[in-house]
């Protein structure tokens, strides 16, 4: 794994805004990155990374039957009592997922470790599956990269072939993001692009236009029920909507399933630790509260249960200036993880994005910052297999 620079397609920021990318560059800062790329080896993509994240989702899977019956599990989780049937139901009901994200730290020679597993509301979906793979062949065809360069990169092949298994051809499917969200918003119309390709009928709702009708079913903003939703919205959040208790017994069918509560949760790596200690996929995490003193003064991570794109992350290394990210999260409770180096490329740190569709591992994203903490404004850098 090495990192090389490389000449940016000239006209690539004027070809990005046609495409819908309208967030390359965010207050006034590169987002997306081409000045730069990855390059693994074909082994590296293949048993450093693919048969990892692979592994890790079976793993994943077991936890969630594991903790469905045992409640003590759920408090610990932060799961409100009220929507505990309505999780345990999607689970043994095997409702279907369609995707999620890993989030590794690889230095291309020793084991991949589990940072995170963005479960249920994962992002640089686009970024991921189309952007980069439009930026592969187009620096091939201009003579910049080898012709012989490849990218792990499937994700859209798969995204289309995974919602044309979910649903029948023809079914009505609505989306669903935050109004005021570019980068949601870009995602989710990247899924309408996809389910549209696998013969679905797509129809678009903000969150804050979703509405109960008099039998209880959610409907959109125009009075029509819907009956199958993908939300690029967190499960932690919807329950404390007012149509969440709704969710209970209304009929829709939701990408991501329930069950996916679980795992869209920091408490999912003190749980894999306990099921699975010592992994060598795994890094040593706890609960704050179940933390002895000998751990907590070694060099680690605080992560709230709840936390987007880095908010309220905390690194402590012994001797270093802690990092303290502020954001809203923490009330419901933290875990404590084992710090683990990231693979640093001049003054740079790289965090691999491993995209799970379906239970296929599907292709890689990375995201750089010159800050042990990944953000919403990390940059995205693209990568070849050679």
């Amino acid at each position: 794994m090495k990192r090389i620079k490389l000449a940016e397609r000239p006209d690539w920021k004027k070809q990005a805004e046609s495409l819908g990318f309208g967030f390359h560059t965010m207050y006034g800062k590169p987002y997306w990155d081409e000045t730069r790329a990855y390059i693994f080896t074909l082994d590296q993509i293949e048993r450093g990374l693919e048969d990892p994240a692979t592994e890790l989702n079976a793993m994943c899977l077991d936890a969630v039957d594991f903790v469905i019956h045992r409640e003590e599990w759920l408090e610990k989780l932060a799961i409100p009592e009220k929507y505990w049937d309505y999780i345990k139901n999607s689970w043994t009901e095997a409702a279907p997922s369609l995707y999620g994200r890993f989030d590794f730290a690889y230095d291309g020679i020793n084991p991949v470790k589990l940072l995170e597993f963005n479960a249920d509301t994962p992002t640089s979906l686009y970024e991921t599956g189309f952007f980069q793979w439009n930026w592969l062949e187009e620096q091939k065809a201009r003579g910049v990269v080898h012709t012989d360069a490849d990218q792990f990169n499937i994700v859209q092949d798969k995204l289309i072939e995974r919602l044309a298994v979910i649903f029948d051809e023809g079914c009505h499917l609505h989306f669903a993001c935050c109004k005021d969200t570019d980068e949601d918003r870009a995602t989710v119309r990247y899924i309408e692009d996809c389910a549209a390709q696998s013969g679905l009928l797509n129809h678009f709702v903000y969150i804050e236009d979703i509405g109960i009708d008099k039998t209880g079913q959610l409907v959109d903003k125009d009075g029509f029920v819907i009956d199958n939703l993908f939300k690029l919205y967190p499960y932690e959040d919807m329950f404390r909507e007012p149509f969440g208790p709704s969710l209970i017994n209304s009929k829709v069918t939701l990408l991501e399933p329930p069950w996916k509560a679980l795992l869209s949760n920091k408490g999912l790596l003190p749980l894999l630790w306990s099921l699975y200690p010592n992994h060598p996929y795994l890094l040593p995490t706890f609960f704050e509260e179940e933390v002895d003193a000998d751990f907590i003064n070694g060099p680690h991570v605080i992560k709230p249960l709840f936390s987007r794109e880095g908010a309220n992350i905390e690194v402590r290394i012994p001797g270093q200036k802690t990092i303290i990210e502020e954001g809203p999260y923490g009330e419901e409770g933290r875990v404590v993880q084992a710090y683990n180096p990231l693979p640093q490329f001049d003054d740079d740190y790289a965090v691999i994005g491993a995209w799970i569709i379906g239970s296929e591992a599907a292709g890689i994203g990375i995201r750089e910052d010159k800050s042990l903490v990944t953000k919403d404004l990390s940059r995205f850098v693209p990568h070849l297999i050679y």
